[in-house]
């Protein structure tokens, strides 16, 4: 494993993180069986891949693009899923988070291969 796939698996754990967070809803206090097994199973593919992109990538990059793509991601899917339309400062808000990853992955000492 090099960089590159840390940085890929960091991109799928996201994704697992996504699909997870997403269906936490519909467990209903992991009352409902098939949503419930989704956000485990998906929680639990993420947080392997997340692992492994550590290896190579320092914990504090891929916690902060873990959580701050997160998110940037659920709210997207919220509003699409829930109707839940973020307001003008929260819009603000998730920008300068996204602009705080770009600036972290920007200035950070990884050695590339």
């Amino acid at each position: 494993m090099n960089l590159t796939h840390a940085y890929i698996f960091l991109v799928i754990a996201i994704i697992f993180e996504l699909i997870s967070t997403s269906s936490l809803k519909d467990t209903y206090g992991f009352t409902k069986l098939y949503p419930s097994m989704i956000v485990i199973v998906a929680l639990c593919i993420c947080l392997y891949l997340m692992s492994h992109s550590m290896k190579f990538i320092p914990v504090g990059i891929v916690y902060a693009s873990w959580a701050g793509l997160g998110i940037v991601g659920i709210t997207i899917i919220a509003a699409i899923k829930y109707k839940q339309i973020p307001n003008i400062p929260t819009i603000l808000g998730l920008s300068l988070i996204v602009i705080g990853v770009i600036i972290v992955h920007l200035m950070n000492d990884i050695k590339v291969d």
